[in-house]
């Protein structure tokens, strides 16, 4: 007979893997600080020498370790670096990466609530913690996804279904031309073509226009379509914006429109005080798009949706098979399965509840309102060195301005702020990124890592400056 295949490990093997795998994550953890803030990225050649056929036997873990965090993982965008000011920078708090360990090994399925009834219950534990932070109802049921994109996915769907039924070609989404491209991808998914989506130029300060939306709404009545939701955002990834949260939701009530919310940058800010002016409106939308792996520093891959409605959020995704669990199910108990597309997942939630449970949410709130004191420093810093013009001050972490001079026309500033970003990336201890919006390259200054703290802001400035005096403008 042959031989029977054996994948178990002995308890003094899986010590010695979990203590090497262990030693380099905190190596690299503890180095962060000293590693290049952007990678080589341009590794075409080394990616085509990555490529393998799957092996036939096994090999040892440590040469495996060596290979990702000596070569792969260098080269990348070290995101969770103190200097990391691109994009939205991701967090990856260490409580976080045990509860994945956790969640991985016990590999409990939380797919419906019978199978894993406690483990659900910290999972929609987590949940409301979110959607008390959030100010949303007690009828509010949510749900744990891979990002946001999901999430307003799964949010455009639940309008969908409140509003227009089966008659789905004649409805239409309305959102901002700085909306986060997702939104249109949602859309798509869900049966809402592009030609339904209305992208309405932004105002001078980057929001979408309450009056322009209105006239929108008006027109496609006339043209006897279906007007159903409306998408803002609680922070625009190109400058930061907050759109008119409290005039939006008012034309939502009066319209009957589906009132979404995309505060994946920028909802987590509603915890401390100042962020939560800014926010005012947001705890009366219909559903909101999170993003615990930006405002709660967890790691990538940590979405999640709040419908205030906990019933549409049902009645979108509620099903059933005869191989399903026979047992009751308390109607008092969230279950993952009706409220979400996945009927296989593991235990997403698990990093949300043990990091609030480690840190508390005392130490969010006083994160996320040094981060917002962080960037009002580095914009009024920026602000007044000699040619630089802020366009988009900070109004919650994230700010957007560019490069001018005397007689200097547009495409001369875009490619001097060009220019500024890629100089200023390239002195080592800070990554920031540029977006075009308006038609106008923007540079641009995001203020969300964990690791982020005021000496980081000297590195920024003083590099900034430093880059504005290389750069090279036509006399």
């Amino acid at each position: 007979m042959p031989a029977v295949p054996n994948l178990e490990f002995s308890a003094e093997d899986m010590r010695r893997m979990a203590d090497a795998v262990m030693a380099r994550s905190i190596e690299h953890v503890a180095t962060l600080g000293a590693q290049p803030v952007l990678g080589d990225v341009d590794a075409r050649e080394f990616c085509r020498a990555l490529r393998e056929p799957a092996p036939e036997a096994g090999c040892a873990l440590e040469p495996l370790l060596d290979r990702l965090f000596d070569d792969c993982i260098p080269r990348s965008f070290n995101a969770p670096a103190p200097g990391y000011f691109a994009f939205i920078p991701g967090g990856g708090v260490f409580p976080a990466a045990l509860a994945d360990f956790i969640a991985n090994t016990v590999n409990r399925y939380t797919g419906v609530w019978q199978a894993a009834p406690a483990l659900v219950q910290l999972e929609a534990n987590a949940l409301d913690w979110l959607r008390d932070w959030m100010g949303f109802p007690g009828t509010t049921r949510g749900l744990f996804t891979a990002g946001g994109s999901m999430a307003t996915f799964n949010a455009v769907l639940c309008a969908r279904e409140r509003h227009l039924g089966a008659d789905i070609r004649r409805g239409v989404i309305y959102t901002s031309d700085q909306a986060h491209h997702s939104v249109l991808k949602a859309a798509k998914i869900a049966g809402v073509m592009p030609d339904r989506v209305r992208a309405l130029p932004c105002d001078a300060r980057y929001r979408l226009p309450v009056s322009a939306l209105a006239d929108a709404i008006a027109a496609d009545r006339r043209a006897g379509l279906l007007p159903f939701a409306v998408v803002s955002s609680a922070g625009t990834t190109n400058t930061g914006a907050v759109d008119p949260l409290p005039a939006i939701a008012d034309l939502c009530a009066a319209e009957g429109l589906w009132h979404h919310v995309d505060g994946a940058y920028g909802a987590f800010f509603n915890l401390c005080g100042e962020g939560r002016a800014v926010l005012d409106g947001l705890e009366r939308a219909d559903s909101l798009t999170l993003d615990p792996h930006k405002g709660m520093f967890l790691p990538y891959g940590t979405g999640a949706l709040l419908v205030r409605d906990g019933a549409a959020l049902r009645a979108a995704h509620e099903a059933t098979a005869d191989y399903l669990p026979a047992m009751p199910h308390p109607d008092d108990f969230y279950d993952p399965s009706q409220h979400g597309p996945d009927l296989s997942r593991g235990f997403p939630g698990l990093r949300v509840w043990l990091t609030v449970k480690l840190y508390g949410a005392a130490a969010y709130r006083a994160a996320l309102a040094e981060k917002r004191a962080l960037a009002l420093d580095a914009h009024r810093r920026l602000a007044a060195l000699p040619g630089l013009v802020i366009d988009a001050a900070p109004e919650l972490s994230l700010f957007a301005f560019h490069v001018t001079w005397p007689g200097a026309s547009p495409a001369e500033e875009d490619a001097a702020t060009r220019q500024l970003m890629d100089r200023t990336t390239a002195r080592g201890r800070v990554m920031v990124t540029g977006a075009v919006a308006r038609g106008r390259y923007l540079g641009r200054v995001c203020v969300l890592s964990f690791r982020t703290h005021a000496e980081q802001i000297d590195w920024l400035v003083e590099d900034v400056e430093a880059a504005l005096r290389e750069i090279t403008v036509p006399t």
